[in-house]
C-alpha cells in the first residue's frame, strides 16, 4: 500500500500518544501517506528519537495523562489520535474523552474495548458467539473448591501475563490465589481473578483481524508466539510452523465471529491457546490494539496495517475481502530489550555510545517493506546515539524482523540481522536471542510456552570475557593517546626492544592484566595470563580521531593469533565498550597499585555492595555501623515494579552507606561497603554482649 493517497476523510494531522519504537513506525507511515505527525513526550523524553521523526513534538506531563494529550492534539490540529500499544491503547476512558474533544480515536470503540479489556467479560461473550473457551470458573462464583488440576489463574482486568499463577494441585491453590489476588491489585486495581484448566504442551497462537465500519471482517493469518519467558513473548513468527490451511480458517473464521460478537472496528488480534498434541484451540483473550509483532504478519501479507488502521478509522471500506488475502513466506521478530540475561534478566541502562542497526528504513520510506523478491531485513527502533536508557518505561529496544521464502531462511537472515546489531552502553539480550533462534526445538518448529524456561541455561551467555576481546581492549588503550598530544602513545620504545605496558582491565567477571608492547597499528604483543600472541589493529577511520575519543564509535579491525575480527568500539571516560556478533562488553582501565572500587575486587573482600540494576532504592535495612551476616538483605532495589534484594556478600560491618530511600541509582552504583573485621576484634565484640552477625533489623 506504499504510496497510496491519504485516507478519503482528510486527515491531515495526527497525533500519536506514545513513545519508542512504535511512534517511530507509526510516524512513517503517516509520512508515507503525506499527514502530518504529531509526537508527545515527556520531560524525560526530550531529544528521544519519536520527537525527531514527527513533524510536530508537544512536551505533556507523563503519557498517561488523558487531559494533557486531547489538549494536545487539538492544540496542534490533529483529527486523530493514535494511541500504539500499551499507555492508553486499552483504555477506554481515552477512547471516549477523545469523541468528546470531536478527535477520532484509531483504534475499536470504547464499548469494544471495555467488553474484551475484562477476561471474564470477553469469554462470556464470545461463548456465546460459539467460540470455543477453556473450561474455567470466574469470580464472584468460588474459585477455591477449583478441583481440575493443572489449573492458571489470572486476574480477570490483567494483561502482559502479570498475576499469572499456575497450579498443579489443590494443597497449592490457596497460597496462588492470595498470590494472584495480591498482584492484581497492586497492577491493575481490581483484585478479580478468572480459574481455569491449564493446557499441556500449550501453544500460543493469534489471528491478526481487521474491522470497518460498514460490518466487513477480515482476518489476516496467525501469529505463532510461543516462545515466551513469564509469559512475556520473545520471539514471534508468522505463519505458525504448527498451524494447517484448515486450522488457520477455522481459527480465522472464530476469531471474526469473536470481533463481530462486540462490534469491533480497526485492527485487533484474537489470542488463542492451543493444545500441542491435538490441536485444539480454545479463546484466550483479545487484544484491542496493534500488536507489538504486527510486522511479521505485514511483511507476509504485503499490507500496511497502520495504514489500514487510518483508512478504517476515517471511515473508509476495507479495499479488500478474505479470499484477497495471502500469505507468503515466513518471518520472524526478535525483541531486543535492555535487560541482562546473565544477571536473571534484570533491567539494565546507561546511555547509548554507539549504534548500528541492519535494514532501518531511510527517513520519508515507510515501515513495510515488500516481501516479493529475496531476503528482508527490516528493524522497528525507538534508539539513537546519546539516548538514555532508564528503568522508568518498558525495556523493549527495538525488534528486528527478518522475511525470507521460507522458515529455515527466515530464521538464518534473522540470526545474521541480530549478529549485525550493536547497542553499546547497554547489556541487552541480543546474545540470548541469536542463542534461542538457533536452539534446535526452535529451528525444527517444536515449541510450547514453557520451552524457554526448560532450557534457559543453554541460552544464557556466559559472562567471562574471551581472550580475544581483553586483547583487542588492551590494544585499543595501547593505541589511545594518554595526553592532549596525539603523539603521547604508550608504545613502551626504549634503546632495544620495546617494554611492555600492563592495563588493569575490570570486566564484569573481574579484573584482567594485559600487557600490550609494540605498535598496535603495525605488529604488537599481548599477553594474557603470560600467554603471548601476535596481534594489530586498524580502523575504518582517521586513527587519531577514532581512537582518542571514540564517539559515535569507531569501526576496528583486530587481528589476534592471525584471526582478524571487526568490533565496534566506543569509549566512555576510561571504560572502553566492544561490541561484535550480537554480543558487547565493557572494560574499564585502572592505574597499576590502584584497586580501585570494581566488582572484581569486591569478590575478592573489599565489600563494595552494587545495584544489579539501575533503578530506585525502596528500602533501606541496615544502618552504619550496623554488623551484618553474609546474605542478610541490605537496601532493596526498584525497577519496572521488579524488586530485588541485594545482601551482604559477608559477615562484617556497614562501613559505608551511600544511598537512602528513595534515591535513584545507576547499574553498579556502590551502594554500601561492609568491611570485615579482624577475627579476634569478632570474638572479642561476641564476649563482651554485642549483637551477634546472625541479626536482622527492620529499615
Amino acid at each position: 500500500m506504499r504510496g497510496a493517497k491519504r485516507p478519503q476523510e482528510g486527515f491531515t494531522s495526527v497525533l500519536i500518544a506514545n513513545r519508542g519504537e512504535i511512534a517511530v513506525r507509526i510516524a512513517r507511515t503517516l509520512r508515507g501517506l503525506g499527514i502530518t505527525s504529531v509526537a508527545v513526550y515527556a520531560p524525560s523524553d526530550a531529544g528521544a528519537k519519536h520527537t525527531l521523526e514527527a513533524d510536530i513534538a508537544l512536551e505533556v506531563p507523563t503519557y498517561l495523562d488523558i487531559e494533557a494529550i486531547v489538549a494536545a492534539a487539538r492544540d496542534s490540529g490533529a483529527q486523530a489520535v493514535h494511541p500504539g500499544y500499551g499507555f492508553l491503547a486499552e483504555n477506554a476512558a481515552f477512547a471516549r474523552r477523545c469523541a468528546e474533544a470531536g478527535l477520532v480515536f484509531v483504534g475499536p470503540p470504547a464499548d469494544a474495548v471495555d467488553a474484551m479489556g475484562d477476561k471474564i467479560r470477553a469469554k462470556a461473550t464470545v461463548a456465546a458467539a460459539g467460540v470455543p473457551v477453556v473450561p474455567g470458573r470466574a469470580e464472584p462464583a468460588s474459585v477455591e473448591d477449583w478441583s481440575d488440576f493443572p489449573a492458571l489463574i489470572k486476574p480477570s482486568a490483567g494483561g502482559g501475563g502479570k498475576g499469572m499463577v499456575l497450579v498443579r494441585s489443590a494443597s497449592e491453590l490457596p497460597e496462588a490465589i492470595a498470590s494472584a489476588r495480591r498482584t492484581a491489585l497492586a497492577a491493575f486495581g481490581d483484585g478479580t481473578l478468572l480459574i481455569e484448566r491449564y493446557v499441556e504442551n500449550p501453544r500460543h497462537i493469534e489471528i491478526q483481524i481487521m474491522a470497518d465500519t460498514h460490518g466487513n471482517v477480515v482476518h489476516l493469518g496467525e501469529r505463532e508466539c510461543s516462545l515466551q519467558r513469564r509469559h512475556q513473548k520473545i520471539i514471534e513468527e508468522a505463519p505458525s510452523p504448527f498451524v494447517s490451511p484448515e486450522t488457520r480458517a477455522r481459527m480465522g473464521a472464530a476469531a471474526a465471529e469473536a470481533a463481530r460478537a462486540v462490534g469491533y472496528v480497526g485492527a485487533g488480534t484474537v489470542e488463542f491457546i492451543v493444545d500441542g498434541t491435538t490441536g485444539a484451540y480454545h479463546f484466550m483473550e483479545m487484544n484491542t490494539r496493534l500488536q507489538v509483532e504486527h510486522p511479521v504478519t505485514e511483511l507476509v501479507t504485503g499490507l500496511d496495517l497502520v495504514e489500514l488502521q487510518l483508512r478504517v478509522a476515517a471511515g473508509e471500506l476495507m479495499p479488500f475481502g478474505q479470499d484477497d488475502v495471502r500469505l507468503t513466506g515466513h518471518a520472524v521478530e526478535a525483541r531486543v530489550y535492555a535487560e541482562d540475561p546473565a544477571r536473571g534478566f534484570l533491567p539494565s541502562g546507561g546511555r547509548v555510545l554507539a549504534l548500528r542497526e541492519p535494514g532501518d528504513p531511510a527517513p520519508g520510506e515507510t515501515a513495510t517493506a515488500s516481501p516479493r523478491g529475496g531476503a528482508v531485513v527490516r528493524v522497528d527502533s525507538g534508539l539513537v546515539e546519546g539516548a538514555a536508557v532508564g528503568t522508568s518505561f518498558d525495556p523493549m529496544l527495538s525488534k528486528v524482523i527478518a522475511w525470507a521464502p521460507d522458515r529455515a531462511t527466515a530464521l538464518a537472515v534473522l540470526d545474521r540481522a541480530l549478529a549485525r546489531t550493536a547497542v553499546l552502553g547497554v547489556v541487552t539480550n541480543i546474545p540470548f536471542l541469536r542463542a534461542l533462534a538457533a536452539h534446535p526445538a526452535v529451528t525444527a518448529g517444536e515449541l510450547d510456552t514453557g520451552l524457554v524456561e526448560r532450557v534457559l541455561p543453554d541460552l544464557v551467555p556466559a559472562t567471562q570475557v574471551p581472550d580475544e576481546v581483553l586483547a583487542a581492549a588492551g590494544l585499543v588503550f595501547h593505541a589511545m593517546p594518554q595526553g592532549d598530544d596525539p603523539w603521547d602513545i604508550t608504545d613502551g620504545w626504549r634503546t632495544g626492544e620495546p617494554a611492555w605496558t600492563t592495563w588493569r582491565l575490570e570486566s564484569r567477571d573481574g579484573v584482567h592484566e594485559v600487557q600490550v608492547r609494540g605498535l598496535p597499528r603495525e605488529s604488537a604483543e599481548v599477553r594474557i595470563d603470560g600467554d603471548a600472541v601476535p596481534a594489530r589493529i586498524r580502523t575504518d577511520e582517521t586513527p587519531a580521531g577514532a581512537l582518542s575519543g571514540l564517539r559515535g564509535g569507531a569501526l576496528l579491525h583486530v587481528t589476534v593469533g592471525g584471526r582478524t575480527e571487526r568490533y565496534l568500539c566506543a569509549r566512555d571516560a576510561d571504560t572502553l565498550w566492544l561490541g561484535r556478533d550480537g554480543a558487547s562488553w565493557a572494560l574499564t582501565r585502572h592505574l597499576i597499585g590502584d584497586p580501585g572500587d570494581r566488582p572484581g575486587a569486591t569478590a575478592a573482600g573489599d565489600g563494595a555492595v552494587r545495584s544489579p540494576m539501575p533503578g530506585t532504592v525502596l528500602v533501606v535495612k541496615a544502618q552504619p555501623g550496623e554488623r551484618v551476616s553474609e546474605g542478610q538483605p541490605l537496601l532493596i532495589v526498584e525497577a519496572m515494579k521488579m524488586e530485588h534484594t541485594v545482601t551482604a556478600p559477608h559477615d562484617g560491618t556497614v562501613s559505608e552507606l551511600a544511598v537512602q530511600a528513595g534515591q535513584p541509582v545507576d547499574m553498579d552504583a556502590v551502594l554500601a561497603v561492609v568491611r570485615r573485621e579482624p577475627a579476634e576484634r569478632s570474638e572479642a565484640m561476641d564476649r563482651e554482649g554485642a549483637p551477634s552477625s546472625g541479626g536482622d533489623r527492620e529499615a
